[in-house]
């Protein structure tokens, strides 16, 4: 499912082709994935497409229309095998293209989705202010010391916080993966617990693997392409996730796969202990000491 550099890659696309252009007509498919298709094909024909930005795992093509003035979006989450991009009238429609509108440039905007898990809403005022107030922070403009508070706010594990969209938007199971990996963090830890100099190495790790990642056009794991019909590259640079039984790039060890908050996790085990941070190092002293006890003891029974 396209995570946040895979929107973002969709969105920069589809603003350099279409913001400015307005709608002419629309032609709808199948629409049980939209909330409101009645809506979509009477109020999007006349809009302008002012901007396409990204907003976590959602893409919102922003329109101007003269009535109403209020501010309104078509929201779009591409699922699994959406995708949207603009192509020329001439050019055949694909199968399970379920939306085209056509451009006062001549061109048509299409989402094509064969499986249909993705989501469609046309959204205005204060409708849409609600929907986008549902969902947290982006990691990308979030600072460290508020990304630390909300991780430490809650005692679910550090993989789960992650995937969570009311806490941080647009991050799914291939960057999270990535960026515990990075900072040498255990997908199941609490993320309450986790140290300062923890959090510090996971913010950076995963401002660092996003930015890259969008760099990179995205992860194209089986269905992702971009607004030119393109698939990503970071895949090809993927440290954990997906590599079961293969080498740690960083000590060897054949990295593994466990279930945390019902996903599957990719990690090292040797970099990524269970157990971390001035707690872990407490434990270790203790169990020194008590192991020099014990070891006294036994000598003195001549064992």
């Amino acid at each position: 499912m396209p995570e946040l550099p895979e929107v973002e890659t969709v969105a920069r696309g589809l603003q350099r082709e279409i913001a400015g252009r307005r709608v002419v007509s629309v032609t709808l498919g199948k629409t049980d994935f939209m909330d409101n298709p009645v809506e979509i094909e009477r109020r999007l024909p006349g809009a302008e497409i002012r901007a396409v930005e990204r907003y976590g795992k959602f893409m919102l093509l922003r329109l101007r229309r003269a009535e109403p003035a209020e501010e309104s979006a078509l929201l779009v989450h591409l699922g699994m095998t959406g995708a949207m991009m603009r192509r020329a009238v001439s050019e055949p429609h694909a199968k399970h293209t379920h939306l085209v509108a056509l451009l006062d440039d001549g061109r048509e905007l299409r989402y094509v989705d064969p499986r249909r898990f993705g989501r469609m809403a046309l959204l205005a005022g204060e409708a849409l202010q609600e929907e986008l107030r549902r969902f947290g922070a982006d990691p990308l403009e979030v600072g460290l010391e508020e990304f630390a508070q909300r991780i430490r706010e809650r005692r679910a594990r550090i993989k789960a916080l992650l995937l969570d969209q009311q806490l941080l938007r647009g991050v799914g199971n291939i960057y999270a993966d990535e960026s515990l990996w990075k900072a040498k963090i255990h997908p199941a830890r609490i993320g309450a617990k986790l140290q300062q100099e923890e959090l510090k190495r996971l913010y950076g790790a995963l401002q660092e693997i996003l930015k890259k990642a969008i760099a990179l056009r995205g992860s194209s794991i089986s269905d992702f392409l971009d607004a030119e019909g393109e698939p990503g590259e970071y895949q090809l640079h993927h440290k954990a996730y997906g590599r079961e039984g293969k080498p740690c790039y960083r000590c060897k060890t054949p990295i593994k796969r466990i279930v945390v908050a019902g996903r599957s996790s990719y990690f090292c085990p040797n970099c990524q202990k269970k157990r971390g941070g001035a707690s872990a190092r407490r434990r270790k002293q203790v169990l020194g000491r008590g192991t020099s006890k014990r070891t006294t003891k036994v000598v003195s029974r001549g064992i």
